[in-house]
This record gives C-alpha cells, structure tokens and sequence, in this order.
C-alpha cells in the first residue's frame, strides 16, 4: 500500500492527474484502472477519477502484489555507468536499449541491468527502478538513475522546475538558416497514430532551445536543449520546422542517403545542482557511428 498526503499546491488538481504525477512509476492508463477497481481511497472511500483532490487529503494506493510475470529480475547486462555515489547514476545509454520493461520489451532493459549492477535503487518496488526521466530506445547518452526515494523526489522536483540542463546533439536534414532558435508548440499524441505525436494546439507545453553548432552541404548538427521533456519532443520539434533527424524511423523522410536504426539524437550534456548542494555537469562523446558521419559531412561539404 502506497499512501500520499496532498499539499496546498497540488489541491483542485483531479486524482487522476495528481497521481500520474506523484508516482510515475505508473502509467495513466494503470492509474485509472485501479481507481475503477476501487483501489485509490480516502477516509476509506474509493474515489472517482473525477475528484478533486484536497489539501490534507491522505490518499491510499493498493497495489495487487506482483505476478511471476510481472517480477523483476536482474540481469548482467553492459553499462556504461560514467559516475556513482550514494544517491544517483549517470549512465551512457547505448542504442537500443529500451529504458524500462514495456509491452513487448519485458526483458534486456536498462532496469534489468540497474538491478544487477547496484544494490540499491529509488522506487524500488516499481516496475521502473531508479529511473526519473525518460530516454528513446534508439537515442543514445546520459541519464540520471536515483539510487534513494529522496533522490527520486529531489530529481523529480528539478524536473518540475525545470532546474536541470539537458542538452542533446541533432543531426538533421536540411541546411538550417539560423544559429540559434527557440520553438515552443504543444504537443499532443498524432490522431491518426497512437505511437506517434505531433504539434498540437490542445497539446502540452513543449520548449526546445536549439543552437547550431555546424552546417553541412544538406545536413546540419544542432545542440537541443529542453525546457521541458515531453515525449518524442526533439523529434517532433525539428520535424515541424522541416529539419527532421537523419535517420529517425518515425518523423523522418521514408527515402534518405543516410539511414541507421535509429534516429542520429544523442544526450550530450546533462548539469544540476546534486541533493548534497554541489554542482555537477557531465559531457558525453558521440557514439563512432555518429562521429563517423560527421566527419564523412565535413569531407563532403565544400
């Protein structure tokens, strides 16, 4: 049994939503299912999805024990773990690797090799383990892993602000005409295709700082940062602007020069204030591959 007590700044938000936000190791669809099943109570009550949630509000969450199924179980997966101390990871996400067990991956994720790699880990009875922010299975770099709860709610509070520098290397098609932009378009899933998203008005707030750092004969490198971490954002943003990554199988053009497994979209540089008060910033090396390409650009570009 999870229990959650509801501060003054998330009072009037729906249950729903509040715990989507409170515990992210569950997806919204699981979330609802178990307010249907009257698992998600107050006072001893179950509650409707529709209600509105109070300040003082203490919130009990049944969770049905794990299936064998559903178990974790580590396993001795390579990581390249770049740091570690008592409360957080920094891992190098290689490509391909899916972050967290999902339908159709439920085992060789990041999560399984966490488990086996460090003793402890944030969240641990979840179904995502130390995990607090999100990466793409094709795109490549840095990611934070909280080793303690109080880790995880810090990580999660700087994700909430926005107090944490992300930084991801493009390489788009396209010879961008500007060096530095800023898009800001909602984005919301694409009506057409549930596994895709798009811009859309009655979206969620998207922001991504973009600075080109070099230009190509018909390709362009360009340093991302987010402001926000929606979903597929980058890929999106870039996509709406005409300049889809190179390789991405989703947003990109069916027929191109150059094509991989995956999207050229690597996390390069991550910077935030540790929860001991010290300042860390981290840089990662591009994947070969990638580095590769770029130097055959260069080559190539007259």
């Amino acid at each position: 049994m999870t229990k959650l007590i509801v501060d003054q700044a998330a009072a009037g938000n729906r249950i729903d939503h509040y715990l989507a936000s409170a515990l992210p190791d569950l997806s919204r669809s699981r979330i609802q299912q178990l307010i249907k099943q009257g698992q998600v109570s107050i006072k001893q009550r179950p509650v409707k999805k529709s209600y509105l949630v109070q300040a003082g509000d203490v919130i009990r969450v049944e969770l049905p024990p794990k299936t064998e199924e559903e178990a974790l179980t580590p396993q001795a997966l390579p990581l390249d773990i770049v740091y570690e101390d008592e409360a957080i990871a920094i891992i190098n996400k290689a490509r391909g690797m899916v972050v967290h067990p999902a339908p159709g991956h439920p085992s060789d994720t990041l999560v399984h090799g966490l488990l086996y790699h460090f003793e402890d880990l944030a969240q641990a009875e979840s179904r995502r383990p130390g995990i607090v922010h999100r990466m793409d299975k094709d795109t490549t770099g840095l990611l934070v892993v909280t080793k303690t709860d109080a880790a995880h709610r810090y990580f999660l509070d700087l994700f909430k602000r926005h107090d944490i520098d992300r930084t991801y290397w493009a390489l788009v098609h396209g010879r961008v005409g500007f060096s530095q932009r800023t898009i800001d378009l909602p984005i919301g899933r694409s009506p057409t295709n549930r596994k895709r998203f798009a811009i859309d008005p009655l979206g969620r707030r998207a922001v991504t700082h973009i600075e080109t750092i070099e230009v190509f004969d018909q390709h362009s490198l360009l340093a991302c940062r987010l402001e926000t971490g929606r979903t597929h954002q980058i890929r999106v943003h870039l996509q709406s602007i005409h300049h889809p990554i190179v390789g991405d199988p989703v947003y990109g053009p069916r027929k191109a020069e150059y094509r991989r497994h995956g999207q050229y979209l690597h996390a390069k540089r991550l910077r935030f204030i540790h929860p001991n008060g010290q300042p860390m910033v981290f840089d990662s090396d591009l994947p070969a591959d990638f580095q590769q390409l770029i130097d055959r650009l260069r080559r190539q570009t007259k």
